[in-house]
């Protein structure tokens, strides 16, 4: 039976088993200078398990007693996970290079967080979803101070876990609640004991602070505070990060948790989520306006853009969840293509983040700043950009299920971001000229700016089949 267990999560064991090799021949075969050669391992065994996970289709598998469960959804989150980790890794090692910030340690601390990931999407128990939590933050605790010459970078990870440590605190209080009221932990067994009608008082409040809990990892308002500082903080490529993989693994958690726990209480907690939605795109539009840093203006932007996320999970139907799915393979390409270009952002050889630095881009570097702004429509939801599919998606999942209400704040959230992506463009083409960025960019930076920007404009054809297969991922999650 316990073979047949790790045969199920071979992905996870592969990637244990490769962090401890990576750790050993890094410590041993000569520290910082096989970092390179460490990072590109990385990215290519990613690669290799999303595409593996891509090829097979063994239906639902639950194993270690219900604790881990291998489904349509779960894959199609681990693939997203695998490929955007791999994408920051590379994209992220010519900065890393350049500032002597390429320690051995990095790709194997974020193996360690993919694992962590890739076990909370599989989560079908309490226990399983704290585990995978936990092992992912503690990993991103250490990359968020990486450079530790730097008093940001220090404060960016101290600040993280210290937050961190909080919410984890309220997500198992939550946890120690439902257990004692559904007395079991298995999702399964909570799911049996939540009947129609009215939900245990004790219960409701547990629900509410794993939700909580969870808010935080995807920087939900009112539990977003972190976010900022930690993404202006942090070195570059460990924001990219951030802004991606982790995000995914958090929604695919919290979509798992209320449908596979809580299934058949969709009211209460829809109500939950859709506060959060709410808050998050209005304080995420609104608070973006006033930022001069590209690093948190893409922090708020994030803020905004998990609002919209959660919008369709906060449908609790099947098409809702279909929605969120589309929402966050979107989300993730255009952050990639975004971060290749504030990574390649210079002046002089040294790195700027100030938006202020983009004025007159267009004149120097036409193409970079072409594609530049077709992310920045995206984003903002501008048809017919991918990006607009992504908003609607979610938008006719919250009107189909009756919240018509959460719809229409969407909206006029979008349009309040919008200014501010909007910005960015008018910097790019009519700014005032004077001490702008380097024209030079690497090509692994320059060749991911330019694949997310094609795949916002050509992805408008079907999505390049996403669609389908986050339908077949919702339906396997909701029924």
């Amino acid at each position: 039976m316990i073979t047949a267990d790790i045969a199920t999560a071979l992905p996870e064991v592969v990637l244990a088993g490769f962090a401890i090799a990576g750790l050993m021949y890094g410590a041993f075969g000569g520290q910082d200078r096989v970092a390179g050669r460490l990072l590109w391992a990385t990215a290519g065994l990613f690669v290799a398990l999303a595409v593996w996970l891509g090829l097979i289709d063994s239906g639902r598998q639950i194993a270690f007693g219900g604790m881990y469960i291998d489904d349509a959804f779960a894959r199609f989150a681990k693939i997203t996970i695998l490929l955007s980790a791999a994408a920051v890794l590379v994209m992220g090692q010519p900065y890393l290079q350049r500032r002597d910030l390429m320690r051995f340690e990095y790709p194997v601390l974020i193996t360690l967080s993919v694992i962590g990931m890739m076990m909370m999407v599989s989560a079908g128990d309490l226990m399983a979803l704290y585990m995978g939590l936990e092992l992912q933050s503690l990993a991103l605790y250490v990359i968020a101070a990486l450079r530790r010459d730097s008093a940001k970078s220090t404060e960016a990870g101290l600040k993280y876990f210290v937050l961190g440590a909080l919410s984890s605190g309220i997500l198992l209080y939550g946890a120690s609640l439902t257990y004692g009221f559904a007395g079991t932990t298995l999702f399964s067994g909570i799911l049996a004991g939540v009947t129609e009608g009215p939900m245990p008082l004790g219960l409701l409040f547990g629900l509410v602070f794993l939700i909580a809990g969870l808010a935080f990892k995807v920087s939900a308002v009112p539990f977003h505070m972190w976010t900022p500082d930690v993404y202006e903080g942090s070195p570059t490529p460990v924001t990219a990060f951030f802004a991606t993989a982790p995000k995914v693994a958090a929604m695919a958690l919290l979509a798992r948790l209320v449908h596979d726990a809580f299934g058949h209480a969709a009211g209460d907690w829809g109500q939950v989520i859709g506060l959060l939605a709410v808050a998050s795109m209005f304080v995420g539009a609104i608070a973006a306006i006033g930022q001069r840093d590209i690093k948190r203006l893409m922090a708020y932007s994030s803020i905004a853009h998990m609002g919209f996320a959660l919008l369709g999970l906060a449908a609790g139907t099947e098409a809702g969840v279909q929605a969120m799915l589309i929402y966050m393979a979107i989300y993730v390409t255009m952050n990639i293509g975004t971060f290749a270009f504030i990574l390649s952002m210079e002046r002089d050889g040294r790195p700027v983040s100030d938006i202020a630095a983009l004025n007159g881009l267009a004149k120097i570097d036409p193409m970079r700043a072409l594609a530049l702004l077709v992310l920045m429509f995206s984003l903002a939801g501008v048809p017919p950009m991918v990006g607009f599919f992504g908003k609607f998606y979610v938008l006719q999942a919250a009107v189909d299920a009756g919240l018509t209400w959460l719809a229409l704040a969407g909206v006029v959230a979008s349009v309040i971001g919008a200014f501010y992506y909007l910005r960015i463009v008018y910097f790019l083409y009519f700014g005032e000229e004077g001490a702008g960025l380097d024209a030079t960019m690497p090509a692994v930076q320059w060749g991911f700016l330019m694949a997310s920007a094609v795949a916002m404009l050509v992805g408008v054809v079907n999505l390049f089949g996403i669609e389908t297969l986050a339908a077949v991922a919702a339906q396997t999650l909701v029924h």
